[in-house]
């Protein structure tokens, strides 16, 4: 509650609304120093211990990457803006009615201390010893899903690929003649819209910089934690491979002839000047060749009525009415089966790895064909499997074009990324504060 009130005592000495008689000598209430102001974000405020919360973690995730620490003020100056981009979008999301319940955030939680292999009150006690109160990680995971929600919504829900785009994809990739893929690591300046002369003149003194940075050897990743206006600037900057159809044609020319470990110079757009670095290339046209197996079940499913020992006990019984040939699988399926197979004598037809989920997947996979497996649990019940065959299949077309509907998504997405956290920044109204209380940078919204 007294953490409340300073913050609450703080925004009104911001805006002017509290005389400071109110907290001065002949109050009867004691005064306690009230955390320092660095930005106001519409009704909310960052305070200083927020950013130095920030700038700890940031330290500890940069030196166990092994990137080297990028100067503090500038390092500070990233992190500050991150934050104002993530409290504009929390503000949004609340405004909008995005919320995310307690079963929901015991869920995520309980999901991570698994994917550490421990249990909740390990991983609880986990994040005590590394001196992380678990109120706050709590409070970090809700915001983590609510930003993903929010983004879901407003971005990811209106990004969509055709078939000829898909198709227009493949034939450029075709006509370049590309079967090699690059691993690039990139720094973006950003030019604001509508920028000013002196904007323009900022954005390409600081590209200039950090271009000179990294002719002298700076290392890329502090460069780009120290410079880059990238979602992923604090993670080295790293995009991941790219294949040509998702490279601008004017840049692509340029990277083809990179050697992994060499530097373009500054390549502008409208929107930012981007510095990029070919870590590494692949040849990607080796065909695609996967086993596909052709399966059945019978899936007994859980509920209040059929328990786990009541499922298991009826499917090894019709196991063994199977094995003794008293009774044929797809009779089985059709009569006691939960699934909507059951109809096919529990036909799943020819399954691809990731078709099914992994419970599913491993004990399948363990089967030579004719075998029946034991009953297997799943998060939909429990299953008999029964392996008819198996094949090598060549899926190299249906790869690329799912993955050349999966980048032109990803270049959408990124695109609509930036575009709409812009534009929620500029509807915001945004002040940061230095030590002379000046103006940094101020939205009218």
């Amino acid at each position: 509650m007294k953490s409340l009130r300073h913050k609450l005592c703080s925004i009104l000495l911001a805006f002017g609304f509290l005389p400071l008689g109110a907290l001065a000598a002949g109050s009867s209430v004691p005064v306690t120093p009230i955390d320092d102001i660095v930005a106001i974000v519409n009704n909310d405020v960052i305070t200083q211990h927020e950013l130095d919360e920030r700038y700890a973690r940031a330290v500890e995730q940069l030196q166990q990457r092994k990137i080297q620490l990028p100067p503090h003020d500038v390092l500070v100056h990233q992190l500050l803006d991150r934050m104002i981009n993530d409290k504009v979008q929390l503000q949004d999301a609340e405004q909008t009615g995005i919320r995310v319940d307690a079963p929901t955030l015991d869920r995520a939680i309980a999901k991570i201390a698994e994917q550490n292999n421990m249990s909740l009150d390990q991983f609880r006690a986990m994040l005590t010893q590394q001196g992380i109160p678990f109120d706050k990680f709590s409070t970090d995971i809700r915001n983590e899903i609510i930003l993903s929600r929010l983004r879901q919504r407003d971005v990811d829900s209106k990004i969509s690929v055709s078939e000829s785009e898909v198709d227009n994809y493949l034939a450029t990739r075709a006509k370049l003649g590309a079967d090699e893929e690059y691993h690039l690591a990139h720094i973006g300046i950003s030019i604001p819209d509508n920028a000013t002369p002196q904007q323009i003149a900022a954005a390409n003194e600081k590209a200039q910089m950090a271009l000179q940075k990294l002719q002298q050897g700076a290392d890329f990743a502090q460069v780009s934690a120290a410079y880059s206006d990238s979602q992923n600037a604090l993670e080295g900057g790293d995009l991941g491979w790219r294949s040509p159809a998702q490279i601008p044609p004017d840049y692509l020319d340029i990277i083809s002839h990179l050697q992994p470990g060499e530097t373009s110079g500054l390549l502008r757009d409208n929107n930012a000047i981007h510095i990029i670095r070919l870590l590494e290339k692949r040849d990607d046209s080796k065909p695609a060749i996967i086993q596909q197996t052709h399966a059945r079940h019978i899936l007994i499913k859980t509920n209040a009525i059929v328990s786990d020992d009541d499922a298991k006990k009826r499917l090894d019984q019709i196991r063994q009415d199977i094995l003794s040939g008293k009774a044929k699988f797809s009779d089985m399926a059709k009569k006691y089966s939960d699934d909507g197979s059951a109809s096919k004598g529990g036909d799943l037809g020819w399954l691809s790895p990731g078709d099914t989920v992994p419970e599913f997947e491993h004990a399948m996979d363990a089967l030579k064909p004719g075998d029946i497996s034991e009953p297997v649990k799943s998060p939909f019940g429990y299953h008999l499997i029964q392996v008819l065959e198996r094949r090598s299949k060549d899926v190299t077309l249906e790869k690329r074009r799912l993955m050349a509907r999966q980048a032109i998504h990803d270049r959408k997405l990124e695109r609509a990324t930036e575009d709409w956290v812009r534009e929620l920044r500029d509807r915001a109204y945004v002040k940061i504060l230095n030590n002379n209380d000046q103006t940094a940078g101020t939205h009218g919204g």
